[in-house]
């Protein structure tokens, strides 16, 4: 009886998938926090170029985890 309440293969693919995007929206938000750090020391230690790049870095990072929540709202609204 409790072998068709549970459906074991779903339940496992929604730790691995809700594993796999804890790991990857900390993981990338993390970058995004790296790319702001050294956005701002290379700006304060004179080297343009550098810091431009790290900065895009986090922008790009700070947009993908935006793009995320994004797409994991509209998941859940399309759900319910």
């Amino acid at each position: 009886m409790v072998a068709t309440l549970i459906d074991v293969n779903v339940l496992w693919k929604l730790v691995a998938y809700s594993l796999a995007g804890g790991i990857g929206v900390t993981l990338t938000f993390s970058i995004a926090i790296y790319g702001a750090i050294r956005f701002v020391d290379l700006r304060r230690d004179g080297h343009p170029v550098f810091a431009g790049a790290f900065g895009a870095l986090a922008g790009v990072a700070l947009a993908a985890v935006a793009a995320a929540v994004v797409w994991a709202v509209s998941i859940l609204a399309e759900k319910s």
